[in-house]
């Protein structure tokens, strides 16, 4: 064992089956060259990909190209998923020893990582809100792909924790006038303390400049494109799985010379991959998140042994929960 580790065996969060988790002890090697030991304090379950995941929805031909960094198994099940881990480096970490560090990793209470695959957390950026970073570096991406300009008319289909994200970025914007709409009044009071207007489906301004549709549901997508002005560009965010999903591509769709253009973070947006690796822009996100309003994505943490127990109704469809943090003993 490294100087500094205090553990051999880890305990780790698999899905199982469809509907099922359970919590698995894994022993774990010393960290290796180049290799770090982290002790995680928080991680985040992200409710849109893993509530796939639980359900067991991923299609067979997104098998490899929904692998996370660090993913065990193979799909369907079981698989060990996540990528939002915040913990302290103990072991192997030369200048890192002791500092907190972002990683792409599953729901596990330890593990080891190559040095290049953590970030140091900046001062300003707390680990609990640190469990956002993922999320940011989607709504980063997102933003590069929907190129928004000063002035901007913009819509904000969707508050969940991506949606509000775009919204809070957006939102930064000199000028920009930016609304984050969803079926949920009380998402009101989030987009208040993010700095943007909100308005329910069907009380949204239209003749957009721009929208973004990240609701994860076929009659947000109808949201978007009818707040869409002409020529205007309606980014997709969704991911629906093996879910099938109509568009509605009648009507003024094609006379208003509509743009439907898809975003997703395994690839750098298009302006800006010749010059930006996935580290720099996850380095980027994780610096994006120093602003304490952004706490109001943030549920109250469960602990990680109630996992098996807690994450059905957190995956539910009918929880109201944005950002769901794990604590670790």
């Amino acid at each position: 064992m490294a100087t500094g580790a205090t553990v051999d065996v880890a305990s780790a969060l698999w899905y199982r089956e469809p509907g099922r988790v359970d919590i698995r002890q894994e022993p774990i090697a010393a960290p290796g060259v180049g290799e770090v030991r982290v002790k995680t304090l928080y991680s985040a379950i992200s409710r849109g990909t893993e509530s796939l995941v639980f359900g067991g929805r991923v299609p067979k031909t997104e098998f490899e190209r929904m692998r996370a960094p660090f993913m065990e198994g193979e799909f369907p099940f079981p698989v060990k998923y996540g990528y939002s881990a915040v913990g302290q480096v103990e072991g192997g970490g030369g200048l890192l020893q002791g500092k907190n560090v972002f990683a792409l990793y599953p729901h596990q209470t330890t593990f080891n990582v190559p040095t290049s695959a953590v970030v140091l957390l900046p001062e300003g950026v707390p680990p609990h809100r640190a469990v956002l970073a993922a999320n940011m570096e989607t709504a980063l991406n997102g933003v590069w792909d929907a190129a928004p300009g000063p002035s901007d008319r913009i819509a904000i289909v969707g508050a969940g924790t991506v949606g509000s994200l775009v919204a809070y970025l957006c939102g930064q914007m000199p000028g920009a006038d930016v609304t984050l709409v969803d079926i949920n009044p009380k998402r009101a009071e989030l987009a208040g303390k993010l700095g943007v207007a909100f308005k329910e489906p069907g009380r949204a301004t239209g003749d957009c400049d721009l929208v973004v549709h990240a609701s994860g549901s076929p009659e947000g997508l109808r949201t978007a494109l009818e707040l869409a002005g002409i020529e205007a560009t309606v980014l997709e965010m969704s991911w629906y799985g093996d879910a099938p999903v109509t568009a509605g591509l009648g009507g003024p769709f094609h006379s208003r010379r509509l743009r439907l253009v898809s975003s997703q973070v395994g690839s750098i947006a298009p302006s800006h991959r010749p010059r930006w690796t996935h580290i720099r822009r996850l380095t980027a996100a994780i610096a994006l998140l120093a602003d304490p309003r952004l706490d109001i994505l943030l549920a109250p943490p469960i602990e990680f042994g109630d996992l098996p127990k807690l994450l059905p109704k957190v995956l539910s469809d009918r929880s109201d929960t944005l950002c769901q943090p794990v604590v670790y003993p």
